[in-house]
């Protein structure tokens, strides 16, 4: 089955979530910016707090595809579904040759048309924190020439890490405007990146 087949029919399993979500527990879905979403292909960097983010970007982003821990796959039925759509899989315990893997896919996953999730803080974060930014997603970008396109969202004010209750209300994505690559370092656009996220975590608090 074509990945476009299969991303296709698991996005339509996450619209099924979040209306689930929505009509069980009272957890909406609040998106600014998506005018802001680039038209081809980008690395979407966003932060990282919660299970929701994985399930809730694909009723908002284009056909994308993620970066991510390989014991995600693990996980039955939400790991094989993972599996499928393609993801950059690393080992977290190997540093450099995550690094070096996670350019030489993006790029390639960008080449095919698709877009790219990267939590660069690298695992979820409580509400309220937002840990250091590592350069994996904006290498992607440097090497490509692609925009970086910011995004923020509180989902784990909501749905924490590693909590199985989740509180009624509405969770805020937020989408910046796209961050060109052109004539700017790694540590440059880091700081960009995560500058405008604390802006906008500041806004929602």
């Amino acid at each position: 089955m074509p990945v476009q087949t299969r991303y296709a029919i698991i996005s339509k399993w996450s619209d099924f979530c979040i209306w689930w979500l929505r009509i069980t527990l009272n957890i909406k879905l609040e998106v600014i910016g998506t005018e802001n979403i680039p038209t081809k292909p980008c690395v979407i960097i966003s932060n990282h707090q919660s299970t929701w983010e994985t399930i809730g970007f694909q009723t908002i982003f284009p056909h994308h595809t993620w970066v991510l821990k390989q014991e995600l796959l693990w996980i039955p039925v939400f790991g094989w579904g993972l599996a499928m759509l393609k993801p950059i899989v690393i080992n977290r315990g190997e540093k450099l040759k995550a690094l070096k893997k996670v350019i030489r896919e993006g790029a390639n996953r960008i080449a095919e048309g698709l877009y790219v999730v990267v939590f660069p803080e690298g695992t979820r974060q409580p509400y309220g924190k937002l840990g250091e930014y590592q350069k994996g997603g904006i290498s992607i970008a440097k090497k490509t020439g692609c925009d970086i396109c910011p995004v923020y969202h509180n989902a784990g004010k909501l749905w924490a890490k590693g909590d199985f209750i989740k509180i009624p209300g509405t969770i805020t994505v937020v989408i910046g405007k796209p961050i060109s690559v052109a004539g700017k370092s790694a540590a440059v656009l880091i700081k960009e990146a995560k500058d405008w996220t604390e802006i906008e975590a500041a806004k929602l608090a």
